[in-house]
């Protein structure tokens, strides 16, 4: 079983797969040449970007995580800005601080290198990594994969065969579920509420109080990063020249008495969510939730309807255990990268988990937790990953917005249904799984289809 720790990371932006998962891969290498004993005979590495990393790779800063990486540095850890001040010395002197240790040669423009050509067959997120020593031998090269969220893989672990098609990771536990339904079964026959499941599961992880202190810190970082949106303005970098809406939005709120009801739940779940993504935008600290393109949606929804005057720890914990549950049961059954289910996988998974978090605080039994989640996903499946510009911008601001919106609807309709729904979160994970394979390459985070090509650059 994954921990919904393992979902909720904290990182930088502005995207998990093409920054925070770089960052991962870059590092890991490093270690595996410390580990073997390879990293002082080292002299020289490159790094090939393909597929997805490569297509996208620019306007998603995957360079830079991929040089933070090598620095040895950790997404949840490293400074943004003493970070861009050692990256940019590695573009301006051509030498890089391996691991932190030991100063090589590094040219960006030889030494990484966007590789347009070879087909990606495990998973479209591949990096191609090379070791050598002074006389230009090859010391090590690996293969690894950035599959969303911040998650990342060796080419061995995605090649070897999978008993059952399940991929065990971590240890025992005691309400081992593959699927909703044998969750919901867990949740009828012990009794339980989902997030209590959850919980189980992650105390033979580790403490409660760690479990505990770590979902306060997931929410603390969140409303932080909701507190700088709202009060940074300013242009996005990347040359589309977007400006930061969210504080704009957040003054004529203030500034102007309650207009109804409708337009006001609209109006902060709205800049929420963009203060969120525009943060996410402009490199900030960010959770993946799941992942960093659909970052605002459950900061969003966790603000209004969990956090501020009404904060109360205990459903703030039972939000993000039971979204994280729902986000558990996507990665398993199906995946959470827009490289893979194109932005149906991210915003589409997050309006999910949001609906259902929802759904549990407003005191829903597990089957309409499950039917909220059900609900978030349908009305998001098909949705494309088409970023113009390469960049987490334009449409995935708005993006996040419209999936906070969706996300509260689809809790309110589980709750008002009287009966259980027709659909179930199982067939709907599935359904999205077979329309993110069905769906052409075009609109799945390459930038080469959809907005990303009728509308223009300027």
């Amino acid at each position: 079983m994954l921990s919904v720790l393992d979902l909720f990371r904290i990182g930088i932006g502005p995207s998990s797969s093409h920054t925070v998962g770089p960052i991962r891969i870059g590092k890991r290498f490093v270690d595996s040449l410390i580990r073997e004993n390879l990293f002082d005979q080292t002299t020289r590495i490159e790094v090939q970007l393909r597929g997805s990393l490569a297509f996208t790779g620019i306007g998603h800063a995957t360079p830079k995580a991929t040089l933070f990486g090598l620095m040895g540095m950790e997404p949840e850890t490293l400074n943004p800005d003493t970070a861009d001040a050692s990256s940019d010395r590695v573009y301006s002197d051509k030498v890089l601080e391996l691991g932190g240790h030991k100063t090589i040669r590094f040219d960006p423009e030889t030494d990484l290198l966007f590789d347009y050509e070879t087909e990606t067959t495990l998973h479209p997120n591949e990096m191609f990594l090379q070791a050598f020593d002074q006389g230009g031998k090859v010391l090590r090269w690996q293969i690894y994969f950035s599959t969303g969220g911040g998650f990342i893989a060796s080419q061995e672990q995605l090649e070897k065969p999978l008993e059952d098609d399940i991929v065990q990771i971590g240890g025992k536990v005691p309400f081992p579920f593959t699927s909703a339904a044998e969750l919901l079964e867990f949740c009828r026959v012990e009794d339980k509420e989902i997030h209590q499941v959850i919980y189980e599961n992650e105390d033979s992880m580790r403490p409660r109080a760690e479990t505990d202190a770590a979902l306060d810190r997931i929410a603390e970082v969140m409303m932080a990063c909701i507190k700088r949106g709202l009060n940074t303005e300013g242009v996005l970098p990347g040359g589309l020249k977007v400006k930061r809406r969210a504080p704009g939005i957040w003054q004529k709120l203030h500034g102007s008495p309650l207009s109804n009801e409708r337009e006001q739940l609209f109006d902060w779940l709205n800049v929420y969510a963009m203060a969120v993504n525009e943060e996410n935008a402009n490199g900030g600290q960010i959770v993946t939730a799941p992942t960093n393109g659909a970052a605002g949606i459950l900061p969003s929804v966790l603000k209004h309807y969990c956090c501020g005057d009404r904060e109360n720890a205990a459903n703030i914990r039972k939000f993000l255990l039971t979204a994280g549950g729902i986000g558990i049961l996507y990665k398993q059954r199906a995946s959470i990268s827009g490289a893979e289910m194109g932005c149906q996988g991210e915003v589409g998974v997050a309006c999910s988990m949001a609906g259902g978090g929802l759904a549990a605080v407003w005191g829903g039994t597990p089957e309409q937790v499950a039917s909220a989640a059900e609900i978030g996903m349908e009305h998001n499946l098909g949705l494309t990953c088409d970023p113009v510009g390469g960049l987490v911008q334009i449409p995935c601001i708005e993006r996040n917005a419209i999936g906070a919106v969706k996300a509260a609807n689809a809790a309110r309709l589980a709750l008002h249904a009287p009966s259980q729904m027709k659909v179930s979160l199982d067939q709907v994970i599935e359904t999205m799984r077979q329309t993110g394979l069905d769906m052409s390459s075009k609109y799945k985070e390459t930038s080469q289809g959809g907005l990303a090509v009728n509308v223009v650059e300027c």
